[in-house]
């Protein structure tokens, strides 16, 4: 059985903020979140948030997740005091049961690298996530005897001139076998430097009652980083988004400037796809085989096949479109627009709710929402489908190879038929007929004698 407690207790005074600290984002996910997700990704049987300083908050941000049990730390006194909040609260299915302990302020450990510290602890044996860094200053350091065995963790504050030399550093995170966790939290003490129960002090218990205490390292550097204050939050941020660009630079993705690239969410890419500078992805992103996606594009929950070229500056949310599809510049494309192969959509145009055919056309400055257009239809300039009253919404059927002259409103619910011309400027509140030309446009007048206003 596998327990995850994650310490969400923090106030982050350096973060300048009212929002508790584990709310605050990295790749514009809650820090919390990210590790909620992380625990499930390892099959978790328990999900255990010790909140805090706004603890109110936190659970309410997180009140839908049905899985997360949560226990209150009211006072701050250290990282294992906070563990103890929810020791009752821990099962033992067997003695393999292990806890793994996170922290909410440290979000993009990776689920492969805790994998390895719950097999290294096997329910037998204390593991800790331990690295070696240049600069120790400030953190724990693995004290370990002449045999390279682990025997304590000694804080900065409370470390000696020589144990300030160790470059092997305590990150905090640890997997521990239940029940032998739950009797050393019970001995913990606050006889130390700062007046805290430490967690790291079941290493030397561990060590104690003989148990093997090993250690396992992150793959990569940023898995260990953790936020206290803006600037620790950036540098997080790019970090990772550093590692999301080159991990879609081996899978054969050009990104023109992997140092201005932004993922968000989940991104899976084709082959040859190339990916402009600025371009932000949300959600779920598929990008079929060569898409281009160029300059400052911000796409949300897209589906793009083949062959497609979304072009700088155009923003897609909830969208799908075909192969061979043409967008931008400045194009807005919103939930439930769906373009089929060859549409075309130019500049200044906005689409909602609205489903293109086949080789279909929308070339600037228009608005198209809930409507359905057939195949090879051409949108002239400046239509929009009036298709809002107020309360209701309406839909507009514009059927194959009808032509609607620019400046026209399509006032819903209204039909155009098949093959049907709509001139410019026309107003259609009717439904216009196929094949046929359909005009409403006002006689054109010369007013005699007519003389503009003149400022006095």
């Amino acid at each position: 059985m596998l327990s995850v407690v994650i310490l969400a207790a923090g106030q982050g005074k350096r973060m300048q903020s009212d929002l508790p600290k584990v709310l605050h984002t990295i790749a514009a996910q809650p820090m919390l979140a990210h590790l909620l997700r992380t625990a499930r990704q390892l099959s978790a049987d328990q999900l255990l948030v010790v909140v805090g300083h706004g603890a109110q908050a936190v659970q309410s941000a997180f009140a839908q997740e049905a899985d997360v049990q949560f226990g209150l730390q009211t006072e701050q006194l250290g990282t294992g005091h906070a563990v103890a909040q929810v020791a009752d609260q821990l099962q033992e299915a067997d003695d393999a049961s292990v806890t793994l302990v996170l922290y909410g302020d440290v979000p993009m450990v990776q689920p492969q690298t805790l994998q390895r510290l719950i097999k290294a602890c096997g329910g037998q044996q204390l593991a800790l996530l331990t690295e070696f860094v240049d600069d120790p200053t400030g953190y724990g350091r693995i004290v370990r005897n002449a045999d390279n065995q682990i025997q304590a963790i000694v804080e900065h504050k409370d470390a000696s001139e020589a144990q300030h030399r160790i470059r092997e550093i305590n990150t905090g995170m640890l997997a521990a076998p239940t029940g032998a966790l739950k009797s050393w939290l019970g001995r913990l003490r606050n006889d130390n430097a700062q007046g805290e129960y430490y967690l790291t002090d079941v290493v030397d218990m561990a060590v104690r009652d003989g148990l093997a205490v090993t250690a396992v390292h992150p793959e990569a550097s940023y898995e260990t980083m953790g936020v206290n204050s803006r600037q620790q939050q950036a540098m997080l941020e790019r970090a990772w988004q550093q590692a999301q660009a080159q991990n879609h630079l081996q899978n054969g993705v050009t990104l023109m400037d992997p140092s201005r690239f932004d993922q968000r969410g989940e991104l899976i890419c084709g082959k040859d796809v190339v990916i402009d500078v600025g371009c932000v992805f949300e959600g779920r992103v598929v990008l079929g085989d060569r898409v281009q996606i160029g300059a400052h594009c911000v796409l949300k929950d897209v589906e793009v096949a083949a062959d497609t070229e979304i072009r700088p500056f155009s923003h897609l949310e909830g969208a799908k479109l075909g192969a061979q599809v043409r967008v931008g510049p400045f194009v807005r494309l919103r939930p439930g627009t769906v373009l089929g192969d060859e549409v075309q959509i130019g500049n200044f145009v906005e689409v909602k709710n609205t489903t293109f055919g086949t080789g279909s056309k929308a070339s600037h400055l228009s608005y198209l929402g809930d409507a359905t257009l057939g195949k090879s239809v051409n949108i002239g300039a400046g239509t929009i489908t009036c298709n809002y009253d107020g309360v209701n919404k309406f839909r507009t059927e514009i059927g194959d190879e009808a032509f609607i002259g620019s400046d026209t409103q399509l006032v819903a619910p209204v039909q155009v038929g098949a093959g049907a011309t709509i001139g410019a400027g026309t107003t259609l509140v009717k439904d216009a007929p196929p094949n046929q030309l359909t005009v409403s446009r006002s006689k054109q007048q010369t007013i005699d004698g007519w003389e503009r206003p003149k400022k006095k």
